[in-house]
């Protein structure tokens, strides 16, 4: 990482975000700003420990910094302000920063106690964000001010366009979770092992806790492959002629995120075989997805074409015979097997937001991103198949059953799903996007 040119970047982004906020804040009726990074939240109401901090994504906009109580003012074409505690506790402390060239372009104002911040609030109409409202009253800001919907839906849509610091920071991201996932997959390769093993092998190759990653790793070894969110990892080493992997890992710098998806399939029979060509037809069918963004296209149109190519896939493999793609898009067939959206915005926050301002179709209604597709947006391409019981229960039992091979579908539900999941910027260019993922990671699944 060049600390120069990321610095030049962060600059940048910081007179960018003042151009951009101050006729927000202006149409809102405001004319100064102060975000909250949050408050410390207790674990349990019956015992003294705490959950680490998961700063306010619009604090973290302006400043990279995980720290509790602190608060920044911001007001149009002035420096902006910093308030951070002294630390004085002995139990524990913050972390020590991954960089800190960002404080000097703050007036940074060491406080002892969080009600201090009142006395440096301006005489004019101050607007809050922040999720601990209690704090906000007790610098006397109305209860109108605080996260008001005119300030609060502007701002969000202001971050669907990342500036060049925020796609350096992505990148770095998907640098530092590009280690994790290989880091799994050669321990996936070299033989039997149990789900937290490749949690924790994860973690180690990207030297981040927990707590640090974007979201709880999913580490899922075969039938799990169709929990779609499986975090309650195995514990035993997994055994079996045929074996899959999914891993659905991010990593963060500086607070933003990567979200990366690949998976593997190990050993023979027929269920190997069969849940090959089952990854193999959805890295072709991602990488063409990824291929069709095209600035001015409707994100909810790759959604709905990832469904017709979902039904090609379903054919191709012999799981259903004979439906053509308007009779399983209408009837809802590719949906047992496919049925989250292809993707959503990603930044400060994994499922960021400014994308998903416009309600999806009716037969959509887990897309999180319905946004038209511009310069600057960052956003995933995960396309997956699927063996989920509860939703295929509907298609045994309706119309369609006889044109499903449900012996060739108990098969390859050993082996849980397949899902393949980029990060794409829309660059603009001739290119028109910018991969980062595969920049790094250049297959997203397959046989080993």
């Amino acid at each position: 990482m060049d600390l120069a040119r990321l610095d030049a970047l962060y600059r940048d982004h910081l007179l960018d975000l003042d151009r951009r906020t101050a006729p927000l804040l202006a149409a809102a009726g405001y004319d100064a700003l102060v975000i909250h990074s949050g408050s410390l939240k207790k674990r349990s109401d019956f015992d003294d420990q705490y959950w680490p901090l998961r700063p306010t994504p619009h604090f973290h906009h302006f400043i990279p910094l995980s720290e509790a109580d602190c608060a920044i003012l911001v007001r149009a074409g002035r420096r902006p302000k910093l308030f951070r505690p002294r630390i004085t506790s002995f139990w524990e402390k913050p972390a020590k920063l991954e960089v800190d060239h960002f404080l000097s372009y703050f007036e940074v104002l060491e406080i002892d106690k969080p009600e201090e911040v009142k006395a440096h609030l301006p005489a004019v109409r101050v607007a809050f964000i922040g999720e601990d409202k209690a704090r906000a009253t007790s610098w006397g800001i109305p209860d109108e001010a605080q996260n008001p919907a005119t300030l609060v839906g502007p701002l969000d849509l202001l971050r669907a366009r990342k500036t060049a610091y925020e796609v350096e920071c992505i990148a770095e991201a998907s640098r530092i979770a590009a280690l994790g996932h290989q880091a799994v997959l050669e321990r996936f390769r070299a033989g039997d092992c149990s789900e937290l093993d490749l949690h924790l092998a994860y973690l180690q190759a990207t030297r981040q806790d927990d707590f640090e990653t974007p979201y709880k790793n999913i580490v899922a070894l075969n039938a799990n492959g169709a929990t779609l969110h499986h975090i309650s990892y195995g514990k035993r080493p997994v055994a079996g002629q045929a074996q899959s992997l999914l891993l659905d890992a991010g990593a963060t710098f500086l607070g933003y995120c990567s979200d990366i998806t690949r998976t593997w399939a190990k050993g023979t029979g027929a269920a190997a075989s069969a849940f090959t060509g089952l990854v193999e037809g959805v890295e072709k069918m991602q990488q063409r997805l990824c291929t069709d963004v095209a600035l001015g296209k409707p994100y909810e149109a790759l959604h709905d074409e990832a469904h017709r190519q979902v039904g090609a896939i379903l054919r191709d493999v012999g799981v259903v015979k004979g439906l053509s793609d308007e009779v399983m898009g209408k009837d809802g067939v590719s949906r047992a097997f496919f049925p989250h959206g292809l993707g959503h915005s990603l930044g400060l926050q994994c499922h960021d937001v400014g994308c998903a301002l416009v309600k999806p179709k009716q037969e959509n209604p887990y897309l999180r991103n319905t946004s038209i597709i511009a310069e600057g947006q960052v956003f995933t391409i995960e396309p997956g198949i699927y063996f989920i019981d509860g939703l295929l229960q509907p298609l045994r039992e309706g119309p369609h059953a006889r044109d499903v091979d449900w012996k060739l579908v108990d098969e390859l539900a050993t082996l849980g799903g397949v899902r393949i999941e980029d990060d794409l910027v829309v660059t603009g260019g001739s290119a028109v996007t910018r991969n980062l993922t595969r920049e790094l990671l250049p297959v997203g699944g397959g046989p080993l």
